[in-house]
C-alpha cells in the first residue's frame, strides 16, 4: 500500500498573499482521532485497573494467589505480541478496520471477563482482552502524525502523552473506587458503553487510508510464531522470574530457552523476510533509535514508581488499596495540569531540553524518595510525585515528536509499533529488576538489622522489654509475641531502607539520561512526518 502523506489529507484554508496556506483539519478526522485516544486510554488503563482489585477477584472467582496474578500477566503478554504486530496489520487491512475490530474485540472480551465464573474463563478472557485491544495503542501515535501537520503537533501530542501516561497511574483508583462502590466485575463492564461507542465512531468516522490486502497473502507466519514465542517468553519470564528465584525454577528456565529461540529466529526473519512482520530498519534512524531508548527508561519511571509507591504505603503505612489511589492521584493531577504547559513549550523550546529537564526532574524526584522512612505519608510524598507527574509529561511529548516525527510517512505505523513496545518492555525489564534488586537488598539490610539486635546490645533489650511488657496479658507467651513482633519491626525497617537503595540506583540511572539528551537530532524544520529525514 502507498501510504497517504498528511500534506494530501489535509484542507486548506485561503491566506493572505505572501503567507503560506495554513491547514484546516476535518470536523471528521478529528472525531475520528478523539475517539481512537479515548479507545486507546481504555486499553492502557485496563493494564492496571485490576491491580488493586486481585483480592476481591481471588474470592471471587475461588482462585489461589498463583492463579490470580495471571489476571495481570496474561493481558501483558498478550498485549505485548499484538503492539509489534499491529503496524504489519494496520497496513494491511487499513487503520479503519484495525481500529474498530480492536476497539469491538477489546469490548467483547471485557464483558466476557465481567461473566468469568471461574478463573481460567477470566485468564483466557483477559489474554484475548490483552492482544485484541493492544492494537489501539501504536495506531493512535502513527495516525496523530497522518491526520495533523507538524505546526499542530504542540497540541496534539500532549494530549496523546497525557493519555499514555495518566491511564496507568489512575488505573489503581479507578479499580479501587469500582470495586469499593460495586463489585469487581464492574473493572471490565465500565468498559462496555464507552466501547461501542468507539468501536461504532471508527467505523464510520476513520477514512485517511486504504487496506492493502495482497500484504495477508505475504504474511510471514514463521515471523509471527517467533515473535510471539520471544516477547511472550520474555514478559512471561521478566513477570514471574523476581517472585520464583529466576533460574532455580524449571518453568523460568524453560522460558528463558525460549525466549533466547524465539529471539534467534525472529532476528533472522526480520532481516532475511521479503515482508517482515516487524521491520525493524527503522532503529537506523538516530532520532527514533536514541528515542526508543529514552522511551524504554521512561517505561521504567512510568510503571517502576506506579508499583513502588503503593507497595511502600500498603506494607509500610498499612493503607488500603483505595487510599493508595487517592495518594497516587497526585501525579495524575500534575500530568493533567502539565500538559497544555508542555505544548505551549514545545513551541519555543528545543525538545531535547525539554527531555533533559523532564529526566533531570526524575532524577531528583527519586533522589528526594532515596531518604524515605516509615514515617513519610502524603505530604512526604508529595514533592516526589509532583516532580514525576510534570516530569513524565516534560518527557513524553518530545521524545514521542523527535523519536517519530523525523521517520518517512511509510514507516510510520511499523515504527509507530515498535516505539510503544519500548516502553512496555522498559516497563516488564523495570519492574523486574526493581523487584530484585529490591528483594536482594532487603535481605541484606534484615541481615544487618538482626546482627545489630544481638543480645547484648542496650536498644533492642529495651525494645524487647517494653514489647513484653505490652503483651503482658498473653502470659507465658508474652516473650515469644513480643520476639515476633521485634522480628516484624526489623523486617519492615529492612524493607524501608531496601527501597531507598532502589531510588537510589533509579536517579543515576535518570541522571544518565540527561548526559545522552544531546545524541537526538531536532527536526531542522517544520513540516509533516516524514519531510525529514
Amino acid at each position: 500500500m502507498t501510504a497517504m502523506s498528511g500534506a494530501a489529507l489535509a484542507q486548506t484554508a485561503p491566506a493572505a498573499p505572501g503567507k503560506p496556506l495554513a491547514p484546516r483539519i476535518p470536523a471528521r478526522r478529528i472525531a475520528a482521532f478523539m475517539s481512537m485516544v479515548f479507545g486507546m486510554f481504555m486499553a492502557i488503563l485496563d493494564i492496571q485497573i485490576v491491580s488493586a482489585s486481585l483480592a476481591e477477584i481471588q474470592a471471587g472467582l475461588s482462585a489461589s494467589a498463583d492463579e490470580v496474578a495471571w489476571v495481570q500477566t496474561s493481558y501483558l503478554i498478550a498485549e505485548v505480541i499484538m503492539i509489534p504486530l499491529s503496524g504489519y496489520l494496520s497496513r494491511a487491512i487499513s487503520t479503519r478496520y484495525m481500529f474498530a475490530i480492536s476497539a469491538g474485540g477489546f469490548t467483547l472480551m471485557s464483558l466476557m471477563c465481567a461473566t468469568s465464573s471461574t478463573i481460567e474463563e477470566m485468564i483466557l478472557w483477559r489474554a484475548l482482552q490483552g492482544f485484541i485491544g493492544g492494537g489501539m495503542i501504536p495506531t493512535v501515535f502513527a495516525s496523530s502524525f497522518v491526520i495533523f501537520p507538524r505546526e499542530k503537533q504542540s497540541l496534539v501530542a500532549p494530549l496523546v502523552g497525557l493519555v499514555v501516561t495518566l491511564a496507568p497511574t489512575i488505573g489503581p483508583t479507578v479499580g479501587g473506587y469500582l470495586t469499593d462502590l460495586f463489585s469487581w466485575r464492574w473493572l471490565f463492564l465500565v468498559n462496555v458503553v464507552p466501547g461501542v461507542v468507539v468501536t461504532i465512531a471508527a467505523w464510520t468516522l476513520i477514512d485517511f487510508d486504504k487496506p492493502d490486502w495482497a500484504l495477508l497473502a505475504k504474511f510471514d507466519w514463521t515471523h509471527l510464531i517467533s515473535m510471539a514465542a520471544f516477547l511472550g517468553a520474555l514478559e512471561y519470564v521478566l513477570e514471574e522470574g523476581p517472585l520464583k528465584d529466576w533460574f532455580a525454577d524449571e518453568k523460568i528456565a524453560v522460558g528463558a530457552l525460549v525466549c533466547a529461540a524465539g529471539a534467534v529466529i525472529f532476528f533472522w526473519r526480520s532481516f532475511a523476510s521479503t515482508h517482515p512482520i516487524v521491520d525493524i530498519r527503522a532503529f537506523a534512524n538516530r532520532n527514533f533509535a536514541t528515542g526508543s531508548l529514552f522511551s524504554f527508561i521512561m517505561g521504567i519511571g512510568l510503571y517502576g514508581l506506579t508499583y513502588l509507591y503503593p507497595v511502600y504505603l500498603a506494607r509500610v503505612r498499612g493503607y488500603s488499596a483505595l487510599m493508595i489511589g487517592e495518594t497516587m492521584f497526585v501525579t495524575g493531577l500534575c500530568m493533567f495540569f502539565a500538559a497544555p504547559i508542555v505544548g505551549r513549550l514545545m513551541t519555543r523550546v528545543d525538545p531535547r531540553w525539554m527531555i533533559a529537564a523532564g529526566f533531570l526532574g526524575f532524577g531528583l524526584g527519586t533522589w528526594q524518595a532515596s531518604h524515605i522512612t516509615r514515617e513519610w505519608d502524603f505530604y512526604e510524598l508529595l514533592l516526589p510525585q509532583i516532580l514525576r507527574g510534570f516530569s513524565l509529561m516534560a518527557c513524553m511529548v518530545p521524545i514521542n515528536n523527535l523519536a517519530l516525527g523525523t521517520l518517512p510517512a511509510l514507516q510510520l505505523k511499523n515504527a509507530s509499533a515498535l516505539y510503544n513496545l519500548t516502553r512496555n518492555l522498559g516497563g516488564a525489564v523495570g519492574l523486574a529488576a526493581i523487584n530484585t534488586l529490591l528483594n536482594a537488598r532487603w535481605d541484606l539490610h534484615i541481615q544487618r538489622l538482626h546482627e545489630s539486635m544481638s543480645w547484648g546490645r542496650t536498644a533492642p533489650e529495651e525494645m524487647l522489654q517494653k514489647l513484653t511488657q505490652g503483651f503482658a496479658a498473653l502470659g507465658s507467651d508474652a516473650a515469644l509475641a513480643a520476639t515476633k513482633q521485634l522480628s516484624l519491626i526489623a523486617r519492615r525497617e529492612a524493607l524501608v531502607m531496601a527501597m531507598g537503595d532502589v531510588f537510589a540506583v533509579l536517579t543515576l540511572l535518570f541522571f544518565a539520561l540527561v548526559v545522552m539528551v544531546p545524541i537526538m537530532r531536532r527536526p531542522s524544520q517544520p513540516g509533516r512526518a516524514g519531510d525529514a529525514h
